[in-house]
């Protein structure tokens, strides 16, 4: 039986978005630690992050995170999850490091002195208190998106939801970011439309226009899952049309 208590659970949920279903029925239960959502761009990942995340709700259905409604209880949803965005430009709000690290503590109710105190402590503890006053437009792709991941740690959200959270960065960031994810105690519940990221999952998620096509472990579902994508790319290839 699934820990309600701590996990996140989908029952027969559905968004629909400009008239388009989006999200078609889903039902899942999710307690695992790392968990991979994978699927083609436009099959639904980043609108079922959101509503996991309590950033929209579903037209139908029901998503419950640790018992809650992250949607309506907002209190609840910074405390259980934080979401890291493909593109950190989506997610900084604010002018300066500091400001935006103490912005979701604010957020929590915690006193801003307070806030900022602990925003500084971090940064000290990470080697970049020098970043403290840095305007965020002076840091790199790389360093902006190590800043949102910084802002949801300081958080300590029980999950965290990645959205192509390598997508875009050189290697040598991506292999800092791999190694600070591997380190994480929290839940991870990472999308993408890269398998070779899923290898060391709990659990694989196989998403296709809104619906589950296949749900299990990696070792099942990725090879699966690459070997559709070989047939789809073989039944679009124009290799054959003429030069």
């Amino acid at each position: 039986m699934s820990d309600t208590s701590s996990g996140i659970r989908l029952a027969a949920a559905s968004v629909s978005l400009g008239g388009r279903k989006v999200l078609d029925d889903l039902t899942l239960d999710i307690t695992e630690r790392r968990v991979g959502i994978l699927g083609r761009n436009g099959s639904g990942k980043t609108t079922l992050l959101r509503l996991i995340a309590g950033l929209i709700a579903p037209a139908r259905g029901s998503v419950r995170v640790e018992g809650a409604d992250p949607f309506s209880d907002r209190k609840a949803a910074l405390s259980a999850i934080g979401i890291l965005f493909q593109n950190p430009d989506h997610q900084i709000l604010f002018p300066t490091v500091e400001e935006e690290l103490a912005f979701g503590l604010a957020q929590q109710g915690q006193p801003q002195a307070e806030a900022m105190r602990k925003a500084h402590a971090l940064l000290a503890a990470e080697g970049r208190a020098h970043w403290a006053k840095a305007p965020v437009s002076t840091l790199s792709q790389g360093q902006r998106h190590y800043l949102c991941l910084l802002s949801v740690l300081l958080m300590q959200p029980r999950t965290i939801l990645l959205d192509e959270p390598l997508a875009g960065l050189d290697l040598p960031t991506q292999a800092r970011l791999a190694r600070r994810f591997a380190t994480l105690p929290q839940r991870l519940i990472t999308i993408t439309h890269d398998p070779a990221t899923l290898h060391a999952a709990d659990r694989v998620i196989w998403l296709e226009a809104g619906r589950i096509v296949a749900d299990g472990q990696p070792d099942k579902v990725i090879p699966a899952f690459t070997a559709e994508m070989e047939r789809i790319g073989e039944h679009d290839a124009d290799a054959h049309l003429a030069g």
